[in-house]
């Protein structure tokens, strides 16, 4: 469980440093023979800052109810 914990602490620090998940891709614009133009897109898929939050308290939660335990 503790593990869990700093991973979800993590991922939330990350969530919220970040705030997305850019990538790019190749997309071909025009192909005639032998002659190719290709164009690159660069993308975004946005983390809303709530994901951040909650997986950080999510973390925290994890780590003080284990330390209750023990």
């Amino acid at each position: 469980m503790r593990l869990i914990g700093i991973v979800l602490i993590v991922i939330g620090i990350l969530a919220l440093a970040y705030q997305g998940i850019t990538y790019t891709t190749h997309k071909k614009v025009l192909d005639i023979g032998p002659i190719q133009a290709t164009k690159e897109e660069h993308n975004t898929i946005p983390i809303p800052p709530i994901v951040g939050v909650l997986s950080l308290i999510g973390g925290v939660v994890i780590l003080a109810s284990g330390r209750r335990v023990s």
